[in-house]
């Protein structure tokens, strides 16, 4: 049986201010994965759905960048702001949040 029933990765990958791919770091993934697990928790949710910062994610140029699995979900650009209405239309719904999706080949 398993213990949760989604896991939403975000990446934590940093780079230099420089670096022409950005980091996700660099683009609030810390503040992003406090407030997912906030309302998790908030939310009695976190006993099936489990927040996790991870290493690279090999998207950083569209960071803050997160995954959803089982779905293999890739979203974008998520700030604070993106994390309720993530939870809302995608971890209770079932519905990703098509404004936020990584619109690349490779994560697809």
């Amino acid at each position: 049986m398993a213990r949760f029933d989604k896991h939403i990765f975000i990446c934590h990958n940093k780079r230099e201010e420089v670096h022409p791919r950005g980091s996700c770091l660099n683009k609030g993934s810390n503040e992003v994965t406090d407030q997912f697990k906030k309302r998790l928790k908030e939310l009695g949710l976190n006993s099936k759905i489990r927040a996790n910062s991870a290493g690279c994610l090999d998207a950083c140029e569209f960071g803050t960048a997160i995954v959803i699995y089982p779905e293999q979900v890739w979203y974008g650009s998520v700030t604070i702001e993106d994390v309720e209405e993530i939870i809302q239309s995608h971890l209770i719904n079932n519905k990703p949040v098509e404004r936020l999706l990584i619109k690349d080949k490779r994560f697809e």
